[in-house]
């Protein structure tokens, strides 16, 4: 069994897992790491731990413990480097370079310090070396760098709440495409499916290895399969629920279990709907399908009572507990009395009608 512990070299660099080897160390110490320019000190952020792993594939192992000279030399870089980095924006200001810079960083020996920066286009940035080189009295590499990487030395939080993958354990970047989005029935929303780098999310390759082996289980899109009902065309999968939707000759769509066999079984999943609704009512008997005479005997409901509830979804009408005669009352209009008009004037009494009608 070996140990191995988390060791911040920088406050703003993902952590490194280191072997302790023989060394007694705890959280919260300081220790001398190999790299791959050179040493480097960091601090333990976590307890060692004890992990059973091929000699080829330990981390490398701590050199030792850090001395008080070289903690202070640790933080002595850190003020340099702020430093540096306001030199160097003045100095690209003044030649007018079109470049963001990202991140300085100086090596614990002092031989050179890295300029990482990002810019749409290639620069010709010779004289600003010149200058950096001649106000830094040290070596200077410039390094340019993509959005990605940019976004892991910066860091941030993603759409899902938490720190970005990149600034955390990602170490290298995979290829995303949007093929991988729409495998696993993602919205095609830039917005929904970019990280805050601009590009597609580095997640959507975690699984999309798992729902491809599960879509090769299920029958492809646009195959038609024989049912009893006749031959239906696959429209949809649900790589989750195990199930693919067809289109029955008739127009239906419906839902179908796939077996592990990769076979469509013949049970369908059916919902009912609004329009099946009426029909499944009408089989059921109520106390108003069969209304009561007054001798206890049974009338039959007569063909306008069956069109007016199959109109009302199998519900009886409105005016069914109203007398008959009885008027519906008007609303938004004054009561007319008797023999008067729309126009306020008063109708003609009968024997004067007719009296006209016969002298016509």
């Amino acid at each position: 069994m070996n140990k191995i512990v988390r060791v911040s070299i920088r406050p703003y660099r993902v952590p490194k897992f280191y072997t302790v080897g023989d060394l007694e160390i705890e959280k919260g110490e300081w220790v001398v790491v190999p790299e791959p320019h050179g040493i480097e000190v960091g601090e333990v952020i976590e307890r060692p731990i004890k992990i059973d792993l091929y000699e080829d594939k330990l981390p490398p192992k701590i050199i030792r413990l850090a001395s008080t000279e070289e903690i202070e030399s640790y933080f002595e870089n850190l003020e340099k480097e702020k430093e540096a980095w306001r030199f160097c924006a003045e100095r690209a200001n003044h030649y007018n370079l079109a470049m963001k810079l990202v991140r300085v960083e100086r090596q614990f020996d002092g031989k050179k310090i890295t300029f990482y920066y990002f810019a749409e286009n290639r620069i010709d940035f010779r004289e600003l070396v010149k200058d950096l080189v001649r106000g830094l009295r040290t070596r200077v590499e410039m390094r340019q760098i993509g959005v990605r990487h940019e976004a892991k030395m910066v860091g941030g939080i993603g759409c899902c709440g938490r720190e970005v993958c990149c600034a955390t354990f990602i170490n290298e970047f995979a290829p995303v495409s949007i093929k991988m989005a729409k495998a696993q029935n993602l919205p095609l929303n830039p917005n929904k499916i970019s990280g805050i780098c601009g590009r597609l999310l580095c997640c959507l390759t975690y699984e999309y290895e798992t729902y491809k082996d599960l879509q090769a289980e299920l029958p492809s899109l646009g195959k038609f399969i024989e049912l009893g009902e006749g031959e239906a065309k696959v429209i949809r999968q649900n790589v989750l629920k195990g199930t693919v939707t067809v289109l029955m000759p008739d127009g239906e769509e419906v839902e179908l279990p796939v077996g592990e066999d990769g076979e469509v079984e013949a049970q369908m999943v059916f919902t009912a709907t609004s329009e099946d609704i009426p029909d499944i009512v009408e089989d059921v008997e109520t106390d108003w399908d069969h209304p009561h005479e007054k001798d206890g005997t049974q009338k039959e409901p007569s063909a306008k009572d069956k069109a007016t509830r199959h109109q009302n979804g199998g519900r009886p009408s409105r005016d069914r507990g109203k007398k008959r005669g009885q008027k519906r009352k008007r609303s938004g209009r004054p009561p007319r009395h008797k023999g008067e008009k729309a126009n306020g004037k008063k109708r003609p009494k009968r024997k004067e009608r007719n009296g006209k009608k016969n002298n016509s």
